[in-house]
């Protein structure tokens, strides 16, 4: 039977729960999602889906669900085998035996990996989640962007909303590279830096599980146009602006882009501090 030792004591047990949506196709990034699914692309040798996990824990988080479709036997071998991909072990051929000797990891997850469906789309893949979720809040967190996002704040401005959901309004990347110009020259050039003006759904959020009351179970609608916009015209959700950093990954040049943060060393959205972080960084 499977069984991951816990490293230290479990952090968050009071935390909400994090739920993770990990089943869509990813088709403008299909380099990489024609043979995995979007939250198992790499950023320096992990998958995205790993640094947002990691931000979570970071955060005290210890609890999370991942709501799979697409190739989501990919996701359930890694973190089936994550112990023995992640620790050295000796093999004795005398005996048949394997023992462990020293584990490479120190995170205390409990995952749970549920099966969503391949074509459910993404309320009512959060909606066939709920039963897993443990208290009557909860974090949700699309699996392809990353954010330096301040978790802790995040929540204590939804307790302090009273409404059933907040979401995390950022900054978007801009399409295009930016020039400032003087005297006829470019004085300085950005490659589409993060703009300052504009709000867009950064896609931290945070659900009281009565958002979802009125989804049924037959239904197959959008976490955005099926839920959030429902709930902003009951005048029950809230935004928490971020405007700090933000960057999703839908592109291959956004997966180029974030590589390269994350092996300069100064990756923004790098918030803890691990073994597992630095063996990362060297192994890119």
């Amino acid at each position: 039977m499977l069984k991951f030792t816990n490293l230290r004591s479990a952090p968050g047990r009071d935390r909400p729960d994090v739920m993770l949506l990990c089943g869509g196709l990813g088709t403008r990034l299909r380099e990489e999602t024609e043979f995995k699914p979007k939250p198992m692309v790499e950023i320096g040798g992990k998958p995205i889906l790993w640094h947002i996990m990691k931000h979570y824990h970071g955060a005290g988080s210890r609890n999370f669900i991942l709501c799979l479709g697409y190739k989501g036997d990919v996701i359930r071998d890694y973190f089936i085998n994550y112990r023995r991909h992640n620790s050295d072990f000796a093999v004795d051929f005398a005996s048949d035996s394997i023992e462990t000797l020293s584990n490479g990891y120190d995170e205390d997850w409990r995952v749970v990996l549920a099966e969503t469906g391949q074509d459910t789309l993404t309320g009512s893949r959060i909606r066939q989640a709920l039963p897993y979720v443990k208290g009557d809040c909860f974090f949700a967190t699309y699996g392809d962007g990353v954010s330096d996002v301040d978790l802790d704040a995040l929540l204590a401005f939804h307790k302090r909303s009273g409404r059933l959901a907040t979401v995390t309004a950022v900054h978007p990347s801009s399409r295009y590279g930016e020039l400032a110009i003087e005297d006829g020259a470019v004085r300085t050039f950005r490659e589409k830096p993060q703009v300052t003006e504009g709000w867009i759904n950064g896609g931290f959020l945070v659900f009281e599980k009565k958002a979802f009351d009125r989804l049924r179970a037959d239904e197959n609608v959008s976490l955005e146009q099926g839920v959030l916009e429902y709930l902003a015209a009951e005048n029950q959700l809230s935004v928490y602006q971020h405007p700090g950093f933000w960057q999703c990954m839908d592109t291959f040049r956004e997966m180029q882009l974030l590589n390269e943060m994350w092996n300069s060393g100064k990756a923004p959205w790098r918030s803890w501090s691990s073994k597992e972080s630095m063996v990362c960084r060297k192994s890119a």
